[in-house]
């Protein structure tokens, strides 16, 4: 390495940590920061500048690395269930916003060429920034961030055809080439599915297994990057996108038993390079081009956030959501992506587009990329306000018994489902006042059909249990299934509410103590207290004194399960 190489990587690398600190420390998105590091030493402002091309070519590898992960969060029974709502809501969301974009700016006088490419890039959103900021905000497992990040892994499907039609459109004339290139594309989109399925399926799995026996960190690190970025080869070679093959390798993994560490072992590198990219993001941007444009600019960028929302909200609140989730979605997905990046240089490189539209194109994705941090970080909020509706009001006007500002030493019930309906039937039949909440209308009709305060409400909102008046519960029972955001309830309940006693269902012993180190009262790990009942039933039916059998399993109880925990672990043969 050379000199000069080392002290633009030395600038580079203190001129990021010093940006995204401060922007950090005044709690502004980082990847602002970042942005600003590339205009700073982009070729558009004065003094030393940092070759761009080699930064993009490396930062590439973060937008693989994060669809790797975000693969493996979805894996394919997942997508199985989610195959009807997000390719219906997906196709729709990227159809509608290319057509009600390219009419108008065909219509202002750009070719129809330029105006499809314009389309298509305002029609792209941002899964680096989403994925970015709803793992910080804790939003990543929720239905509205599940959700959102679905449709924009789609959208970023999408752009394979688009990768593929804009050259055409751009080099060539008629209808017939055009439909012989988007064939050939998905063609080689279902190869490398095939081809990524065959070695998840057959090859991924025991890879790993051998791997894993070595115990070594730095070759489990190895491999993963080893079989991320071979699987971005694939994709690569087959003319599609790298990110592409990440994606369907991460979603194969997803379903290992190894993805926790997977992902602990990628993060490190995915960072990183993620911000590299909004480096290279930066130096695209040219502050001198602004006097000219600038109205332009921030009308496009206006226009495409309000548009995007408009037109996502109606057809997610048409697959069934409530009105505050669809307006979440919508908001989530109004940012403009970086893969309308890529897809204005390949429109650049083949004639498709050129001069003041690029620019402005450009311009506008960049101001809200800058802007949409904002509107995702306020997403709950914000929401609400278009919904006209608070989270717990999502079903309209209350047809409960019981109003939640008349609740006083109730109990909380977070999530209606099986459990959730046992506890409520209970607390019903002993006169306990209460209210439930959970993120399923049909959970939500069925309790208000049975006469319940059940209500529409995700418990990963911390504005929940204001709303429930937590500081006069005398209860709060977590019934919810997802270990990630029961522990995170918990951790919130008692982080606020230190005297709330919390009682939470667990799945087994190792969550039970998860949860009883974030703060909850007392679990109960289903697995085991099945046994315990079943084993109480064995005793009474073989003639033992009830009193003793109920002393029994007390006593286990009382020890935290100890007993069983032991006599299960002796049992294990050595390893």
């Amino acid at each position: 390495m050379s000199d000069q190489s080392l002290t633009h990587l030395l600038l580079l690398l203190g001129s990021a940590t010093a940006l995204v600190w401060g922007f950090q420390r005044l709690q502004a998105p980082p990847v602002l920061g970042y942005l600003l590091v590339g205009v700073l030493l982009g070729p558009h402002t004065p003094g030393l500048v940092i070759e761009g091309d080699q930064l993009r070519s490396l930062s590439e590898y973060g937008i693989v690395f994060l669809l790797f992960t975000i693969g493996l969060n979805f894996s394919l029974p997942q997508l199985r269930a989610l195959r009807h709502t997000v390719l219906w809501l997906g196709t729709t969301q990227v159809v509608l916003t290319t057509a009600l974009v390219a009419v108008p700016a065909w219509l202002l006088g750009l070719s129809p060429v330029a105006a499809f490419v314009v389309g298509a890039v305002f029609a792209q959103s941002s899964t680096t920034i989403l994925g970015k900021l709803l793992e910080e905000q804790r939003e990543e497992q929720s239905r509205h961030g599940r959700l959102g990040l679905a449709m924009s892994v789609f959208q970023d499907v999408t752009a394979v055809p688009f990768v593929v039609i804009i050259p055409v459109l751009g080099l060539a004339s008629g209808i017939e080439p055009v439909a012989r290139a988007l064939g050939w594309a998905m063609v080689k989109a279902a190869l490398a599915l095939a081809l990524v399925y065959i070695a998840g399926r057959w090859l991924l799995r025991p890879l790993f297994h051998l791997i894993v026996a070595r115990r070594s960190t730095e070759l489990f690190t190895l491999t993963v990057l080893f079989v991320s970025l071979t699987a971005a080869w694939i994709t690569g070679g087959l003319g599609l996108s790298m990110a592409f093959g990440g994606f369907l390798v991460g979603m194969m993994l997803g379903e290992t038993e190894f993805r926790h560490q997977i992902e602990a072992a990628i993060r490190p590198f995915r960072d990183v390079l993620v911000g590299l990219f909004f480096v290279g993001i930066g130096m695209l941007f040219d502050p001198w081009a602004l006097p000219e444009v600038w109205h332009l600019a921030l009308g496009g960028a206006l226009s495409l956030l309000v548009l995007k929302a408009l037109v996502v909200a109606p057809i997610v609140r048409l697959s069934g959501a409530d009105a505050p989730t669809s307006w979440r979605v919508a908001l989530l997905l109004a940012v403009g992506g970086e893969f309308g990046f890529a897809l204005l240089a390949i429109a650049l490189e083949s004639g498709a587009i050129a001069g003041r539209a690029e620019q402005v194109a450009l311009m506008s994705v960049l101001l809200s990329m800058v802007i949409a941090p904002f509107l995702i970080r306020h997403n709950g909020a914000i929401a609400r306000r278009l919904a006209r509706s608070d989270a717990i009001e999502g079903l309209g006007e209350s047809q409960s018994p019981l109003s939640i500002a008349d609740l006083r030493d109730h109990v909380i019930i977070c999530g209606y489902g099986r459990v959730g309906h046992t506890v409520a039937t209970l607390l019903h039949a002993s006169a306990v006042p209460f209210v439930a909440f959970d993120t399923d209308l049909k959970r939500v009709a069925r309790g208000r059909e049975d006469g319940y305060a059940v209500f529409y409400g995700d418990v990963a909102d911390v504005g929940l249990f204001a709303a429930a008046h937590g500081e006069r519960a005398a209860l709060v029972v977590v019934t919810i299934d997802q270990p990630d955001t029961a522990w995170r309830t918990v951790s919130y309940l008692r982080q606020h509410y230190p005297h709330l006693p919390i009682i939470a269902r667990a799945r087994d012993l190792e969550q039970s103590a998860r949860l009883m180190a974030a703060g909850a009262t007392r679990t109960y790990p289903e697995a085991i207290e099945a046994s315990l009942r079943l084993g109480a039933m064995a005793l009474s039916l073989v003639g033992a004194a009830p009193d003793n059998v109920d002393l029994l399993i007390q006593d286990v109880r009382d020890s935290d399960y100890r007993l069983v925990s032991e006599d299960q672990g002796a049992r294990q043969p050595s390893v």
